[in-house]
């Protein structure tokens, strides 16, 4: 069985006592039980949650960019939190991580394009509720604000570091709203 979960496979080995870094990209998440792993992602409006169990030693990262679809057709993307969330929270029971024991940290959901609609703060709001209605405990949060931000998170120990970036230093990494898509539907209709 791979140590990893969405991880390729070419990946999996590193040097002893050397940190694997990983990089988590938008509507993606990772999940490993390697103890030299180290997820990384840079946010600004998009939700990163590093969630683990402690007693088991397996973590994993999402990033997120919306909170969810308008249609059911949306809401199996990978970009969407509760979709993202879902798959993370099965990809660490997998890897033998009891539901009872995940803990679960919060990053990003900055503001950082005025005069838009908030998408960072709805992020944040999401992923709040969303922990609470499945009650896992978060242990901490950094969301908000102007800045962006350098996430990385050793799943293994649930160690985060955090470096903010002003926006007008950050990478451009383009973070997109998908546009929705009608429904699929199975009916014909005859003119």
């Amino acid at each position: 069985m791979s140590k990893f979960t969405n991880l390729a496979h070419n990946e999996e080995r590193s040097e002893p006592g050397e940190d694997r870094k990983f990089n988590v990209f938008q509507g993606q998440y990772k999940v490993t039980n390697l103890d030299n792993a180290v997820l990384s992602t840079l946010l600004g409006s998009c939700v990163a949650v590093c969630m683990y169990d402690p007693v088991a030693g397996v973590g994993g990262m999402n990033h997120f960019l919306v909170p969810g679809g308008k249609s059911l057709a949306n809401e199996r993307s990978l970009s969407h939190g509760a979709y993202s969330m879902e798959l993370l929270i099965n990809g660490l029971l997998k890897r033998f991580a009891e539901r009872n024991r995940l803990v679960a940290k919060l990053f990003g959901g900055a503001s950082v394009m005025a005069g838009l609609s908030d998408v960072g703060q709805q992020n944040a709001e999401f992923a709040r509720s969303f922990l609470a209605t499945e009650d896992i405990h978060c242990v901490s949060e950094s969301l908000g604000g102007k800045n962006a931000r350098r996430i990385n998170f050793w799943p293994y120990t649930g160690r985060v570091q955090q470096l903010f970036i002003p926006i007008a230093d950050a990478p451009q990494v383009e973070e997109k709203v998908e546009p929705e898509t009608p429904p699929v539907s199975n009916d014909l209709e005859l003119f």
